[in-house]
């Protein structure tokens, strides 16, 4: 038997319940972007969690409030039953590319072992968390590893990302400066350089916001000079093996 009436009823229901979810979220997104006096909101989802809502800045930033936006929670929210970090997984699960789509020929490549795991890393040649990097990557066993120039200290930094950029050996000139301080010579006048500010305007907009910032084959974002221990599990983990 059909009921062609009900369900067309089941279907207004729905449609007005969706619609009254996008108007709150639009409200809150207005609201939001009042009190910060800015249209910074990329995003608002109402979250299981008393009537909260999730707010995704463009920034990145992730913040909580109410419908009414009568208080900003800036922190982490737990799920006691589980007692999972819900703002870290989310953060996690923001912040996540597509591995596949990083131009590889803009950065330097580097080859050990067997070359199976795969990772990325922008970094700064004037970041001191990227020389304490460099020097436990020379441990680091059957990877490749692709590193973006990324200068975003100083203009001293982008004068030597050019530099090693232009360099014959790339990789040499990067580990020389990185791990044993010898600088790379001055790049040649007929060099071009353009792909220091591609690689610029590529972690711009994936909101690599620090130097060091690595990325494993899956996509995952690992901020910071990670300990070798937990580069190699991420790194394991990401090869699904």
């Amino acid at each position: 038997m059909k009921f062609p009436l009900v369900r067309s009823l089941l279907a207004t229901v729905l449609l007005a319940a969706g619609l009254a979810q996008a108007a709150d979220e639009n409200s809150v997104k207005k609201g939001l972007e009042g009190f910060l006096d800015a249209p910074a909101v990329e995003s608002v989802k109402k979250t299981p969690y008393g009537g909260l809502y999730e707010v995704v800045l463009k920034s990145g930033e992730l913040l909580y409030t109410d419908g009414n936006v009568s208080f900003i929670i800036d922190g982490s929210l737990i799920d006691a039953k589980t007692r999972k970090n819900v703002t870290q997984a989310r953060m996690a699960q923001l912040m996540k590319i597509d591995f596949a789509t990083l131009p590889l020929d803009q950065a330097i490549k580097q080859v050990r072992g067997n070359g199976k795991r795969v990772i990325a890393s922008f970094e700064d040649p004037n970041c001191g968390y990227c020389k304490r990097l460099a020097k436990d990557l020379v441990n680091l066993k059957d990877a490749t590893i692709y590193t973006f120039l990324y200068p975003i200290l100083s203009p001293d930094s982008t004068e030597k990302s050019r530099n090693i950029w232009c360099a014959k050996d790339r990789a040499g000139a990067w580990n020389d400066w990185m791990t044993a301080g010898k600088a790379p010579a001055a790049a040649a006048g007929n060099c071009d350089t353009s792909v220091i500010d591609k690689n610029v305007a590529l972690g711009q907009k994936i909101k690599v916001s620090g130097t060091p910032t690595i990325f494993t084959a899956d996509g995952n974002r690992l901020p910071g000079a990670v300990p070798l221990a937990q580069l190699e599990q991420a790194m394991t983990q990401a090869s699904g093996k």
